[in-house]
């Protein structure tokens, strides 16, 4: 049985989704507070979080900020804030996904789902992608370029192993999304091509390469020269 936390200050919104998440056989923790939910967090007692981002004690952004320097624990930001900045900052953060009250819990079921389907998996010790001076360590989910650290977010990570997996096979955006976003995705299409570019300006524009590829019309590829 899967257990989700909820981090979230307003008790009438936390026990309902309680009440939602058992019905649909999950076990479930509730913080009402950022630190308090940051520590269960690390506990390893969770398989996923619903994290507020208007919290006491510590925000949202920065329980993830902290969370993702010793966890990979997928995280569904859970908030009122609707803006693209906050959406952006929560992903850039290293949310795996972003709802907004009020939501309706179907949607909310199907994102969590999603999102423990696509939970990392435990890897070899040895397991490692490599393509010229890229190199990524599956296994201490990190990544270099000529031998200096890359640093990515959670979901450039995906991306960027999909893309190691598969070098030399050009991949649609069709693909990026069901093996990254996973199929319940419902938000743009183009989202794929923001987390290209992102990943574009940090290794090949930081490090002078020519690995990742657009053919046109069809999607993207990861190659030498």
């Amino acid at each position: 049985m899967d257990r989700i936390l909820i981090v979230e200050d307003e008790e009438a919104i936390a026990r309902f989704v309680e009440l939602e998440l058992r019905h649909e056989g999950y076990d479930v923790g509730k913080a009402g507070d950022g630190r308090t939910g940051l520590d269960m967090a690390l506990s390893g007692q969770y398989q996923l979080v619903l994290l507020d981002i208007m919290l006491p004690e510590l925000s949202g952004l920065e329980v993830i900020r902290r969370l993702r320097r010793e966890s990979q624990i997928p995280v569904i930001m859970l908030t009122a804030r609707d803006t693209v900045m906050d959406k952006v900052s929560g992903l850039d953060m290293g949310a795996d996904d972003y709802i907004t009250k009020p939501f309706a819990i179907e949607e909310l079921l199907a994102r969590i789902r999603t999102a423990l389907r696509k939970r990392p998996q435990a890897a070899p010790a040895d397991a490692g992608l490599t393509c010229g001076p890229l190199r990524m360590d599956v296994a201490r989910h990190t990544v270099t370029c000529r031998e200096q650290p890359v640093e990515l977010t959670s979901r450039e990570f995906e991306v960027l192993k999909l893309l190691l997996e598969n070098q030399q096979i050009v991949l649609s955006r069709d693909t990026f999304l069901a093996k990254v976003w996973g199929y319940d995705y419902m938000g743009e299409t183009n989202v794929v091509d923001v987390y290209i570019r992102y990943l574009r300006s940090k290794i090949d524009d930081a490090f002078g390469v020519d690995l990742i590829h657009t053919v046109r019309g069809v999607g993207y590829v990861l190659r030498e020269g």
